[in-house]
């Protein structure tokens, strides 16, 4: 069901960004300029604009039912309820115990040889 409605939302958004690139610029910015006679401040609705108002309003819904999906598949479940029953081993001074040293560093040929060759 979740894959469904998430392909459905592609789609939506896909072809609403489609819509809106095609529609014809007005000039101005923010909407300020446009015809629509000297009067009245709307133009007539075309069929682009129509089309732009339906994808919208499927894509609010499709976001909106995957929000609830997701939210119904965690409901059961937090990120604590994940971390394991057992805390971690802590040292005399009560700080978490740290690895060996030997694990930290990489491995070495030969652990006798001087880190730096001897000056001739």
């Amino acid at each position: 069901m979740e894959n469904v409605v998430l392909i459905i939302h592609l789609i939506l958004a896909l072809g609403l960004i489609a819509v809106v690139l095609m529609q014809r610029s007005e000039g101005g910015g923010l909407g300020v300029g446009g015809g629509g006679g000297a009067v009245s401040g709307r133009s007539a609705a075309t069929a682009l604009g129509k089309m732009t108002w339906i994808l919208a309003i499927g894509f609010i819904a499709t976001s909106i039912t995957l929000t609830i999906i997701a939210a119904e598949k965690s409901a059961g479940s937090s990120v604590i309820d994940r971390l394991s029953a057992t805390p971690p081993a802590l040292n005399e001074q009560g700080a978490p115990a740290l690895p060996e040293g030997n694990g930290l560093l990489p491995p070495t040929s030969d652990s006798s040889a001087p880190l730096v060759p001897a000056a001739d």
